[in-house]
């Protein structure tokens, strides 16, 4: 290939997926930026620094060739029962587990998906899903989100709760994660963001 591959939209999420993926790392544990995808270079930006004591807690990123449009939307509101909820138009967020310590993002990794966190952010579904890093030691023989420690599974939350809220702010900006869900769901999440990838970009 002469050309490197768009992260988002050249890299195959994976043969069996939503089962096994392939996940795109845009932040680790210990920086103290938010990166994120550039949509059109591909390359990553530095979105914001993080607030105050916000840090990831594990690395962070999204999968590629998945959308949060019309489909995720319809799909949260159906399992929720809340009203008027649009896509965030991002791809899928994922938090992958693992033990061992990556220093750096702008990396592919493959990961099989364990649950999710679903998040609202102003009236957009802008789901968290969970995975464990494939043959990881301590986390890859989990299969589901209840098997994660809670004390692990709060910190998550903390972080995703509180990395945009700004304390003296807090009324105009309001994030808030509305439940959690296991691994068929968020095969379903998946399978809408692909859903919602192909109706806009296409195959």
């Amino acid at each position: 290939m002469k050309f490197k591959a768009h992260p988002w939209h050249g890299i195959n999420p994976g043969k069996n997926c939503p089962e096994e993926i392939r996940c795109f790392i845009e932040v680790v544990p210990g920086d103290q930026m938010k990166y994120e995808i550039d949509k059109e270079s591909g390359y990553l930006k530095v979105d914001r620094p993080n607030l105050y004591s916000s840090v990831v807690p594990l690395l962070y990123g999204f999968i590629p060739m998945t959308y949060s449009a019309d489909v995720s939307a319809a799909y949260c509101m159906k399992q929720t029962g809340l009203t008027n909820l649009k896509g965030d138009g991002d791809p899928l967020d994922i938090i992958v587990l693992s033990d061992r310590y990556i220093p750096r993002g702008d990396l592919i990794v493959e990961a099989l998906p364990i649950g999710g966190l679903r998040m609202i952010d102003k009236n957009e579904t802008d789901d968290k899903l969970l995975a464990v890093l494939k043959g990881d030691q301590t986390y890859g023989q989990f299969t589901d989100i209840s098997q994660i420690p809670r004390a692990l599974i709060k910190r998550i939350k903390h972080y995703f709760l509180t990395y945009k809220n700004d304390p003296e702010t807090e009324a105009d900006y309001i994030v808030d994660i509305v439940g959690e869900y296991g691994r068929d769901e968020a095969f379903e999440v998946i399978k809408a963001g692909l859903s919602d990838y192909n109706k806009y970009f296409g195959q």
